[in-house]
């Protein structure tokens, strides 16, 4: 990364960091929201756009993570660091037992194993008094949108840091080896079942560190809302969206499509889901890598670039 790109960062991470003393409180807590789904994204990322395995599970950790908060802070009277750390816990002995069997399997295999995930998480939980059941739990109130908004935006920014790295580190190849092609990969010596395991782990932590400081946010937490599948959905389309496998892609992604959202839910509120639905589909038909891909071709391709999506897709 060259001298301008490094500046032109610093100046857009220094905006960011500076907007809770210029922006509204309803600016304020659209961006804790989109930088959270932005770490999902970026988490999600490691894990299928590196590593090329399509988890429908980051929920699972994210779940994982907001309870890990919730029961230290309401069950154990811990701080919140206590609770980020517990729930960070939780996640990576998650993430290996789990990962070790179910990361054997591939393609639609392990999207389907991965996706039944959350709904077991839940129907677990629900049954367990320390998480306090069905009824869920109401963690101590804080109002600082400030404080959270700062949190979402370091978290988001060591989960890029990590992206970055992966790009130009040895684990990070040895992803991308796994995904291109597993079998040369094993052939090359790469230990593919402990890669994909700590990629696993890795995407389990971030996702759990973006669901604690959720937890506390918002100040509830059920089974329901703490495992739900639609937010791996969501974080899923957000980095195929701005483009899988590279480093702001996901970041992108979730600026563009929450801000799309947040907009149709405001202005056209009946039919928001159809509007941003149509815009997914579209996005997926014309430019199935993502706007980096777009970004990099664009120019010499042309509009012979949307053309050449549909032909290969047979759409």
């Amino acid at each position: 990364m060259n001298a301008p790109r490094i500046l032109l960062a610093l100046l857009v991470l220094a905006a960011l960091a500076l907007l809770p003393l210029y922006g509204s409180d309803t600016l304020i807590q659209f961006g804790i929201s989109t930088l959270l789904l932005a770490v999902l994204a970026q988490g999600w990322n490691i894990i299928g756009g590196y590593a090329g395995y399509p988890s429908f599970g980051n929920s699972v950790f994210y779940g994982l993570g907001a309870y890990g908060v919730g029961i230290a802070m309401v069950q154990w009277q811990l701080p919140f660091a206590a609770g980020l750390a517990f729930g960070v816990v939780l996640a990576m002995v998650f993430a290996i037992c789990l990962g070790i069997p179910v990361l054997r399997l591939k393609g639609h295999y392990f999207a389907i194993a991965t996706l039944a995930l959350a709904q077991v998480m839940a129907a677990i939980v629900s049954n367990v008094e320390l998480a306090g059941q069905n009824i869920g739990l109401v963690l101590p109130p804080l109002n600082d949108d400030a404080l959270f908004y700062e949190l979402s935006l370091g978290l988001l920014v060591i989960a890029t840091l990590t992206v970055w790295w992966l790009t130009r580190s040895r684990f990070g190849f040895g992803l991308i080896a796994i995904r291109e092609n597993e079998e040369g990969a094993v052939v090359m010596g790469v230990d593919t079942t402990r890669y994909k395991v700590l990629a696993f782990a890795l995407a389990g932590v971030f996702s759990a560190l973006a669901g604690g400081i959720h937890a506390y946010w918002i100040t509830f937490l059920d089974p329901e809302s703490a495992f739900d599948i639609t937010l791996n959905v969501k974080m899923i389309i957000m980095a195929v969206f701005g483009g899988p496998g590279t480093i702001l892609g996901p970041l992108v992604g979730s600026l563009i499509l929450s801000a799309i959202s947040e907009f149709l839910s405001s202005e056209v509120t009946s039919i928001a889901g159809l509007f941003f639905g149509a815009v997914i589909v579209i996005a997926v038909v014309l430019m199935p890598r993502g706007l980096a891909d777009v970004a990099r071709r664009y120019r010499q391709a042309g509009w012979r670039y949307f053309i050449e999506n549909i032909r290969m897709h047979r759409l």
